[in-house]
């Protein structure tokens, strides 16, 4: 084993460390600045997330040309916490930094002039910083460890405020969670107890005690996916993600995009195929209640928003059922199928938090906090309800955006895997998406305002309107990734886009390297007819 703190330590072995460097040592100093120093607090937030552009973009770079990145710590006997990077985690962190960099400017504009904004800031940093250990796990144990870190540094996000509202989410987000912990840690441990080992690796390290200990698997599988799947929202466990919509919006932008929930659904990509593997999972017969789960989440989440007269409470529920297409594709069993649920981590994050951004926006500028308020509002903010009208289209599967790529994938997975349920639950997503975004469209767009000012929303215990006009601050961010969910739609078949990568993941770790050949027709691609 190779200590950690060698001077001989190759670069390929620090360069994850200085990945989670890059956002906590900003955010332990930012904890300590005087609210005055805006200039210094603004340096060292998108300092660091540069920094972790960089480093990830190198780190691309290498694991494209087959370069491997890892470093260990001895915890105990027989244990490691190991940091390793390989093509799936890169995915990960790739979302993770660039929507961290993106989300990190907004905050700025966002909370420009209001309180506590050194405490926020310190916390949205370790906040990322746990992210990124979760995305870079190399064995079970320290996937336990950051996804528990990720509980602690978020819970102060979510009731940043302080308002009674705000303390009561996070009660509610406090007991999911630990709760979740608990059930993780559990099988965790019953699960090193059979193998004697919790590495990752490619196609699951379970296959030797299958045979005698059947029966425990299938308990130590429900347990690791309750909890993860508490962050991932899969229902029933799932209650705590619209209350948490109290959270300023920046908040709700990462919980929804890049740390919580897309944790939560990462989780379960790893359970799945580096902790069991697909197949042992399949004989196992758990992937069919997993999927079954999926499926009722999916639809649960759509029927839920579609009632939802609350902006972020209808993108809070529509979160709940698009990040179960994460885990649908997954428990399919197949390599379009796991290409579509692997995709979709950005795809997803992408859509996601350009929504949230713009209901910040509105929120901010307009005191528009309901969907029955958005009468006419496309003419008063155009930016904004542009990039929101790309997002909501890129969730009702339009082409080419991003969402369609998503769907297009998940529905050869399913025809691929000889089921065809997944395609009827795909299609009566699609149809519900539209149906809870498209009247907000029309509204915004065709509608004529409402002669009365909506700034009484504060009165709904919401924040009035803090400024006349969102500033570019606030209207770089949705632009950005609005525009990203076009062009990864439209470009979907270049070197390094989403889905290019979702095949090589498929290839080199989940060891299909029928992937591509599988693919009838890629969106995106040309024919050779």
């Amino acid at each position: 084993m190779t200590p950690l703190f060698d001077p001989q330590l190759p670069a390929n072995a620090l360069l994850p460390l200085l990945v989670l460097a890059s956002s906590l040592v900003p955010g332990m100093i930012i904890f300590f600045l005087a609210e005055e120093r805006v200039r210094l607090r603004t340096v060292l937030n998108l300092g660091g997330a540069l920094m972790k552009l960089a480093l990830v973009g190198f780190m691309l770079w290498g694991s494209y040309q087959g370069q491997r990145f890892e470093a260990r710590l001895p915890l105990l006997e027989g244990l490691d916490l190991v940091l390793r990077v390989g093509a799936l985690s890169l995915l990960f962190l790739a979302l993770s930094a660039g929507l961290w960099f993106l989300t990190t400017i907004y905050a700025i504009g966002y909370l420009e002039g209001a309180p506590h904004r050194s405490r926020f800031f310190g916390f949205f940093s370790l906040c990322v910083t746990a992210t990124v250990g979760v995305a870079m796990s190399g064995n079970l144990l320290t996937f336990v460890l950051f996804f528990e870190l990720l509980t602690l540094t978020t819970y102060p996000l979510v009731v940043h405020r302080g308002t009674e509202a705000a303390r009561q989410a996070g009660q509610v987000y406090l007991a999911h969670t630990v709760l979740a912990g608990s059930l993780l840690l559990a099988g965790t441990v019953w699960l090193y107890t059979l193998t004697g080992t919790l590495g990752f690796v490619p196609r699951g390290f379970v296959a030797e005690v299958a045979e005698t200990h059947p029966g425990a698997l299938r308990a130590i599988f429900a347990l690791l996916i309750a909890g993860v799947g508490v962050k991932a929202a899969l229902v029933p466990l799932h209650s705590w993600l619209p209350r948490a919509m109290v959270a300023p919006a920046p908040v709700s932008a990462l919980l929804h995009a890049v740390a919580v929930v897309k944790a939560g659904a990462f989780g379960i990509v790893l359970i799945v195929y580096d902790v069991f593997g697909v197949e042992q999972a399949a004989e196992l017969g758990v992937t069919g209640p997993l999927a079954a789960v999926a499926a009722v989440t999916i639809i649960y989440g759509s029927l839920r928003a579609l009632f939802q007269d609350d902006l972020k409470r209808r993108l809070a529920f529509s979160t709940v059922s698009q990040v179960s297409y994460i885990v649908l594709g997954v428990a399919i069993v197949g390599p379009l199928a796991s290409v579509g649920g692997i995709v979709h981590l950005v795809h997803q994050g992408l859509m996601k938090i350009t929504l949230f951004f713009c209901a910040g926006n509105l929120a901010e500028t307009l005191g528009i906090h309901k969907v029955s308020e958005m009468r006419g509002v496309g003419r008063r903010m155009p930016w904004t309800m542009a990039a929101f009208t790309i997002g909501a289209l890129g969730m009702i599967g339009v082409p080419p955006l991003a969402g369609f790529i998503t769907k297009w994938y998940l529905s050869l997975g399913a025809l691929e895997a000889g089921v065809h349920w997944p395609l009827y639950v795909l299609m009566a997503s699609s149809l519900l998406n539209a149906a809870y975004f498209l009247p907000i469209l029309h509204a915004a767009w065709f509608a004529e305002p409402d002669p009365a000012p909506t700034h009484a929303a504060a009165a709904d215990g919401h924040a009035a309107p803090s400024r006349a006009h969102a500033g570019w601050l606030l209207l770089l961010p949705p632009l950005t990734t609005a525009a990203l969910s076009v062009l990864i739609g439209l470009f979907a078949s270049l070197p390094f886009s989403p889905l290019e990568w979702s095949l090589l993941i498929a290839e080199r770790e989940f060891e299909y390297p029928e992937a591509r050949a599988d693919v009838p027709l890629r969106p995106g691609a040309g024919s050779d007819d």
